[in-house]
């Protein structure tokens, strides 16, 4: 397993979907995983810092695991079989670690919520990742177009039910 952050999201325009852009720690390799725009929403907001009087799923689930006594370790991002990613939140509670089966996109804006690392399998970063050029700007060279969670929230809200397909993360 390979330690990854969260480097950016973007926005497919081929496909109308979000993608989250993770990074190798330490190199320019990526994992882009396209995620619904529910979840781009969650790490947006977390990212930008945005917060709400009520919680949101993700804080909820964040509110629940403290109140049983659990902490979320560490998010895995294991497999990809027909191109949907699959992703393990292994929870410590009372020294007791359990593995939950999650989708990569909630597992990621849970773990940004509770400061928990994430890692991608070896093989995901060798055969989906790539090694892009940064520009002096900050945004990636790659097909995504990288954007602010500002600018990916007002567009996630334009959305409407025909604009929404399969997603994968």
């Amino acid at each position: 397993m390979i330690e990854v952050s969260v480097q950016s999201l973007a926005f497919d325009r081929t496909s109308n979907t979000p993608v989250v852009i993770l990074r190798e720690d330490g190199t320019d390799r990526i994992l882009p995983i396209w995620i619904g725009p529910g979840e781009a929403s969650a790490i947006a907001m977390h990212l930008g810092g945005v917060s709400f009087q009520r919680p949101l799923t993700h804080d909820l689930i964040v509110s629940v695991l403290g109140g049983l006594g659990g902490s979320l370790r560490r998010v895995l991002i294991t497999r990809v079989e027909n191109s949907t990613y699959f992703a393990e939140m292994i929870i410590d509670r009372a020294g007791e670690l359990i593995s939950v089966d999650a989708r990569p996109s909630d597992s990621i804006a849970i773990a940004l919520r509770m400061e928990a690392r994430i890692f991608a399998d070896d093989s995901l970063l060798e055969s989906a990742g790539r090694v892009v050029e940064v520009a002096e700007d900050g945004e990636s060279g790659g097909d995504e177009n990288p954007m602010s969670g500002e600018t990916l929230e007002k567009h996630l809200r334009k959305l409407g039910p025909e604009d929404l397909g399969r997603f994968h993360g």
